[in-house]
């Protein structure tokens, strides 16, 4: 099954779902003493690898991190061709001062946004429906 590629259907049925949990982001030099199935993403780049998991998991294993973010499951299947998602709900989350860090996935869009800003955020991408 395609994801959808219209914009304004994309817009008007993202249903924002907020994940339970407080995330981080770390690097990594290798991932042998990372449990897998306690990792949400990995994403191998030049200098390392980054790690994104629960907060509580990356202090259990003692990976650093400067960023705690609430984690924003957009529900509608976007195609990963889909054109103006992203830039719609980032500059409108900029408009209102949020930073968030993005994570396309084969079915969904995920939002990571610092958490003192969750309630905001999920305000502002709830009104794309209304």
């Amino acid at each position: 099954m395609n994801g959808e590629k219209d914009l304004e259907t994309l817009l008007k049925s993202m249903k924002p779902k907020l994940n339970d949990g407080e995330f981080v982001f770390c690097k990594a030099e290798n991932l042998e003493h990372i449990n897998l199935s306690q990792v949400i993403m990995t994403f191998k780049e030049e200098e390392s690898i980054t790690v994104i998991t629960k907060q509580v998991v990356a202090d259990q294993l003692h990976l650093d991190y400067s960023f705690v973010a609430s984690w924003i499951t957009l529900t509608v299947h976007s195609s990963l061709e889909a054109v103006g998602l992203t830039a719609a709900f980032s500059n409108a989350l900029s408009e209102n001062g949020i930073s968030c860090n993005v994570v396309a996935a084969y079915y969904h869009d995920h939002i990571f946004v610092d958490v003192k800003d969750t309630d905001k955020a999920m305000e502002i991408l709830n009104a794309f429906s209304k």
